[in-house]
């Protein structure tokens, strides 16, 4: 497959060698530094292009990536507030993007029990939930897109919870408490606690490298699929 990456930091990099590793053809890396490189033909003849860059930059390079006919993988957060709902419509328009908040295998399978927990939890009201969320001091957004996604998880399911919100008190919401520390990959704890006891769910990634093999396997799922598709369309849970 050949394989374009968009955002060449520390995990652009990494999806690079993984991909390698796979047997995969890296055609173009893009950069903050050759832009004018979306206009090229080796961007243009990629399968699929893995964007991990900043939430203001995302979705104009998705538009960039569309505009060549290339597909797209995405984990970039922060961008769908303002640009969802087009998209979706590009999607449906037969654009396609699989975005993921995190695509760490471990995180998938985290997020299937923190589904399944929270509808048995949505019965027994003296259990209150919330979350905390805490990565490298380099990451810009929060609550981090995992969080969000986790959060509107439980929110679905629990029905004295109306949404997410960071810094209340107010028990109509599900609380989400984010640090910033060192170099920290990931660590997404949920907690249910009562008079009685606690109970604690939490993800805790030891390095990028499960995010990244992540990108690459989730690439290869998306050169056979169209549309706007998700972890969930990639591991059947």
């Amino acid at each position: 497959m050949k394989i374009a990456l968009i955002g060449y930091g520390k995990m652009g990099k990494m999806i690079e060698q993984i991909a390698r590793d796979r047997g995969h053809e890296i055609v173009s890396i893009i950069d903050i530094d050759n832009q004018q490189d979306f206009d090229s033909a080796a961007f243009a003849s990629a399968d699929v292009a893995i964007e991990f860059t900043a939430p203001q930059a995302a979705f104009g390079n998705y538009l960039k990536a569309w505009d060549k006919g290339v597909k797209v993988v995405s984990g970039s957060t922060g961008w769908m507030a303002d640009h969802g709902d087009e998209v979706r419509k590009a999607c449906a328009e037969g654009k396609t993007l699989f975005w993921a908040s995190n695509f760490s295998i471990g995180v998938a399978i985290f997020s299937a029990v923190n589904r399944y927990l929270a509808k048995i939890m949505n019965q027994f009201p003296q259990y209150d939930v919330e979350m905390e969320e805490t990565h490298h001091v380099h990451k810009l957004d929060h609550p981090s897109g995992t969080a969000i996604t986790l959060a509107e998880q439980i929110v679905e399911q629990i029905d004295r919870k109306e949404a997410w919100r960071e810094d209340t008190t107010d028990a109509k919401y599900l609380r989400i408490d984010h640090i910033r520390r060192g170099e920290v990959p990931g660590i997404h704890t949920i907690r249910y606690d009562s008079d009685a006891d606690l109970i604690t769910i939490t993800h805790d990634a030891h390095s990028r490298k499960g995010f990244a093999l992540g990108a690459v396997l989730a690439a290869e799922y998306t050169k056979e699929h169209s549309g706007l598709l998700t972890i969930s369309d990639m591991f059947k849970f």
